[in-house]
C-alpha cells in the first residue's frame, strides 16, 4: 500500500503534475530553499526569517507553537515570495501536546493499537490548533537495552508490536485525509537501528549485520512507509561504520528502491554538520555533499545546504536531477497536505484543547499501560471501606510535572491529576490519607526524613510508595549505566518493610529498571512508566479495584544490568539453557575443574530468565487457557492456517487479557528466534466466562530474510504457543509444505 492509496489528494496525478510544474519554474536557490529547515524559537521569527522567506529560501520551520506567528510566517512565505510556497511547521508532538498521554513504551504496554490511534488524532488536533503541521514522530526504533535513555519514546523490544503501535500512531496523526483539518505529517524515525546504540549510550554506534538489521530493526519502518508516513527521520548515529545520514544504503537502496517511499527524508537536528564529527567528512560542505548523495532531502537546523548545494550543482558534483527528486518529495508533502489550498490554521475549526475526550482518553491509555509485576496475597485491590488510614509516601506522589514524562515541551503540568489528589478525591473522608515526600527527588541520598516515613507506615492500616524517576532521567542523551531506583530508594523501600505493614510499590519511569533489589521487600508492584496528564487518576482507580490492570511488559526487565540485552526473542544457540543445565556462582566447588561438558549459555550469577518476561503483567482476575489447536497440521505455503485457544477467567472480577500467539520456526537457513510474537488481542471476560480465540496465520507471516537478503518463507516444523505472555507453556504445532 503506497501513501497515494491511503492518504489520497484530490487527484494523485494532478498532485504529480503541479509538482512537475512548480518545479520547472523554481531557480536552483528556491530548490535548496524547500531543502532548508530552520529553528524559530529564538526570539520574534518573522524579524529574522523575513528575508529568507521572501526570497523563497526556507521550506520549513520548526519549534514555534505561536499562532500569530506561525500564520505570519505562512503569509510571509505564500503572500510575498514569488512562488507563494506555503511552510512545512515542525514540532515534537511525541505523546501529546498539552493533553499529555503516557510515554510511547507505555503506550506500547497497553498492547491495545486502536487506542494508540486515538491518542496521536488527539495529538494531531492540539498540536494542529497552534499551526503544526508536522511531528517528528513516532518513534519506531526496537530497543533491546533499557540502559539507553530514548527507550523511553521506543514502543518496546519486539518487532510485531511495535510496528502494530507504530502504524497506528501514523493513522491517528495523519488521518484518511492529509489535508483535512487536524491532520499532521507524521515522522518514522530513526532510520535505522538507533536503537542499539553500543552501551545504550545515546548517540553511540551500531553494528547490525544485515540479517538482523533487514529481520527486526526496518521491520517497522517498512510498516509505516506501507500505511503512507509522510517522511523519514535519519538517525544520529553511525550504522556499521556509515552514519544515517550519509548512508545511502538506507536511504536509497531499502528506502527508495525496495520500498518505493515517495515521502522525503529530514535529517535529525544537525546531523548533516555532525557527519564531519563522526569523521566521515573534512568540513560542511563535503557533508552537504555526502548527505544529498545518501538521499537526505531536507536538513534540520544546519545551514550546510544553504550554503553549499548550489555551488556544487555549479561544479557538476552534485547533479540538478538529484536536487529535483529531493525537493520534489518535500512538495508532494506540501500538496497532500493542503497547504497550498489553505496555509493558515483556524484554531476555531477544531476542538478545544484538553477537552473531555482529550482527558478521557489519556485516561484510558493510563489505565490500560499500567503492568501489575507483583500482588501477594491477592493485596490488591484495595478496599476503601475497609480501611482507616493509608500512608502516602514518596518522591513521585504528587509530581504533576514529572509524571508526564520525556518530550513534554507543549506538556501542560496545571492539567496533572496526580496520585495523591487522585486518592483524596476516591476514598471515604473517613480515610486519613497521610502523606509524606521523604525525598526531595528520585536521586535524593538523604534519608532525613525516613524515620518520620516509617512511623507513618506503622501506624496505618497500608503504605503506598511512589517511586521511580524523575521524567529527566530518561529520554534524549539521558542514558543509566546503573537502571536500578536512583538515590535512597531501595532504602527506603527496606526501612517502610521494617514497619511491618503491607507495602505496595507504584512505580513511575521511562524505562524497564532493575527491581530485585526490593522485590522480597514488598507486597504489590504496579508499574506505571510516566502515565502522563491522567495518571494519578487512572492509577487511583487500579488501586482500588475500580478497574482491573491489563497492562502487559512490551520490553523484558532483567535481573541486573549484568543481563543486558536479555530479550524473549533470542536465538536458541548450540548449548541452550534450562533449569538442568545451569549453576549458581554460590555452589561452584572451589576444587572442581573447569569443563566444558554440560554447560549452556547463562550468567553464573543471574540464570538466564528475566526478572520479569515480555508480555507479562498480573490482572485481579485469574485467567486458564486450555486446548490450543490449528485448523490444519499441514499447510502448503499460500495458506492460512487458523491457531486457537480457550481462554476462561477464573477468577472474581471482570478483567481484560491480551491473549498472545507465539511461532518458532524450528529449522531454517539462518537460524531463527525461540519465539516470535504473531498476533495478540484484548479480550474481556466476565467471572465464568469461556471464549475461543483465532488468531488466522498467513504464511507470509512466517517469511523472513534469509542468507542472500531476500524474503523466503521456508518449509519446515513450527510450533505456536498461546498465553499471557512469552512464556506461554501451552504449545501446538503444523507443518508447511512447500507448494505443488
Amino acid at each position: 500500500m503506497n501513501a497515494s492509496i491511503v492518504n489520497p489528494p484530490a487527484n494523485v496525478w494532478n498532485v504529480e503534475q503541479r509538482v512537475k510544474a512548480l518545479l520547472a519554474k523554481m531557480t536552483l536557490a528556491e530548490k535548496v530553499g524547500q531543502m532548508s529547515q530552520f529553528n524559530a524559537s529564538e526570539g520574534y521569527a518573522p524579524d529574522y526569517l523575513a528575508d529568507g522567506l521572501r526570497a523563497g529560501l526556507i521550506g520549513s520551520v520548526l519549534n514555534v507553537v505561536d499562532l500569530k506567528v506561525v500564520n505570519e510566517l505562512q503569509r510571509i512565505a505564500v503572500e510575498e515570495s514569488r512562488l507563494g510556497i506555503p511552510l512545512l511547521v515542525g514540532r515534537d508532538v511525541i505523546h501529546g501536546f498539552k493533553t499529555v498521554m503516557p510515554i510511547p513504551l507505555g503506550q506500547a504496554a497497553t498492547w491495545n493499537p486502536g487506542l494508540a490511534t486515538t491518542a496521536a488524532q488527539i495529538s494531531a488536533l492540539e498540536a494542529a490548533t497552534t499551526g503544526v503541521n508536522w511531528t517528528f514522530a513516532p518513534m519506531m526504533d526496537i530497543s533491546r537495552d533499557p540502559r539507553w535513555g530514548r527507550i523511553a519514546e521506543s514502543l518496546g523490544e519486539d518487532v510485531f508490536l511495535a510496528s502494530e503501535m507504530a502504524v497506528a500512531m501514523v493513522e491517528g496523526f495523519q488521518g484518511d485525509d492529509l489535508s483535512a483539518p487536524g491532520s499532521i505529517a507524521a515522522c518514522a524515525k530513526h532510520f535505522a537501528g538507533y536503537g542499539a546504540v553500543e552501551s545504550g549510550r545515546d548517540y553511540a554506534t551500531t553494528n547490525i549485520p544485515e540479517s538482523e538489521l533487514r529481520n527486526v530493526y526496518l521491520r517497522p519502518f517498512k510498516s509505516a512507509v506501507d500505511r503512507g508516513v509522510v517522511s523519514i527521520m535519519t538517525s544520529f548515529s553511525d550504522l556499521n561504520g556509515v552514519p544515517g545520514t550519509g548512508n545511502e544504503f538506507l536511504l536509497r537502496q531499502i528506502l527508495r528502491d525496495e520500498w518505493s517511499f515517495d515521502g522525503f527524508v529530514v535529517s535529525d537536528w544537525d546531523s548533516v554538520r555532525q557527519l564531519q564529527i563522526h569523521g566521515l567528512t573534512e568540513n560542511d560542505r563535503e557533508s552537504a555533499y555526502e548527505a544529498v548523495t545518501a538521499g537526505v532531502d531536507m536538513e534540520m537546523a544546519g545551514d550546510s545546504y544553504a550554503n553549499h548545494i548550489a555551488s556544487l550543482v555549479e561544479e557538476g558534483r552534485l547533479s540538478i536531477t538529484t536536487i529535483d527528486a529531493a525537493a520534489a518529495n518535500i512538495l508532494r508533502a506540501k500538496f497532500r497536505l493542503g497547504l497550498f489550498e489553505n496555509a493558515y490554521t483556524d484554531p476555531g475549526a477544531l476542538p478545544p484543547i484538553a477537552n473531555e475526550h482529550a482527558l478521557g482518553t489519556a485516561k484510558t491509555l493510563a489505565l490500560q499501560s499500567v503492568v501489575m509485576l507483583k500482588n501477594a496475597g491477592g493485596l490488591l485491590p484495595l478496599s476503601a471501606d475497609k480501611l482507616r488510614s493509608v500512608a502516602v509516601i514518596g518522591p513521585l506522589a504528587d509530581a504533576p510535572y514529572e509524571q508526564l514524562g520525556t518530550w513534554i515541551f507543549d506538556g501542560d503540568a496545571g492539567l496533572s491529576i496526580t496520585p495523591l489528589n487522585a486518592i483524596r478525591s476516591l476514598v471515604s473522608p473517613d480515610v486519613d490519607i497521610r502523606y509524606l515526600r521523604a525525598m526531595e527527588t528520585s536521586r535524593s541520598r538523604a534519608s532525613e526524613e525516613f524515620a518520620e516515613a516509617v512511623q507513618l507506615a506503622r501506624e496505618s492500616d497500608v503504605t503506598i510508595l511512589f517511586l521511580g524517576e524523575e521524567s529527566i532521567l530518561s529520554g534524549e542523551a539521558h542514558s543509566r549505566a546503573d537502571i536500578g531506583l536512583p538515590g535512597a530508594q531501595g532504602e527506603l523501600v527496606q526501612r517502610i518493610r521494617e514497619a511491618g505493614k503491607p507495602v505496595i510499590v507504584v512505580i513511575l519511569a521511562g524505562r524497564p529498571l532493575t527491581l530485585a533489589n526490593i522485590l522480597d521487600n514488598v507486597d504489590a508492584i504496579l508499574f506505571a512508566w510516566h502515565p502522563g496528564t491522567m495518571g494519578g487518576a487512572a492509577i487511583a482507580d487500579l488501586l482500588f479495584g475500580l478497574e482491573s490492570p491489563s497492562g502487559k511488559l512490551p520490553s523484558t526487565f532483567p535481573r541486573m544490568v549484568g543481563q543486558i540485552p536479555i530479550y524473549y526473542s533470542q536465538k536458541n544457540t548450540g548449548k541452550p539453557p534450562s533449569p538442568e543445565g545451569i549453576v549458581h556462582i554460590d555452589d561452584i566447588n572451589t576444587f572442581a575443574p573447569q569443563v566444558s561438558l554440560g554447560m549452556t549459555s547463562f550468567h553464573l550469577d543471574a540464570g538466564y530468565t528475566p526478572l520479569f518476561p515480555f508480555g507479562y503483567g498480573l490482572s485481579y482476575a485469574k485467567f486458564e487457557y486450555k486446548h490450543i489447536c490449528t485448523s490444519a497440521h499441514e499447510i502448503r505455503i499460500g495458506d492460512t492456517v487458523t491457531i486457537s485457544a480457550e481462554v476462561s477467567n477464573v477468577g472474581q472480577v471482570a478483567a481484560v487479557e491480551v491473549v498472545q500467539l507465539y511461532i518458532r520456526d524450528l529449522v531454517g537457513s539462518v537460524t531463527r528466534p525461540v519465539r516470535e510474537l504473531k498476533g495478540f488481542r484484548r479480550v474481556n471476560l466476565e467471572p465464568g466466562q469461556a471464549v475461543v480465540v483465532e488468531f488466522d496465520l498467513h504464511t507470509n507471516d512466517l517469511a523472513f530474510y534469509g542468507r542472500d537478503m531476500s524474503v523466503v518463507t521456508e518449509p519446515g516444523l513450527f510450533h505456536a504457543w498461546i498465553g499471557g505472555s512469552s512464556t506461554a507453556s501451552l504449545r501446538t504445532e503444523f507443518r508447511l509444505v512447500a507448494s505443488e
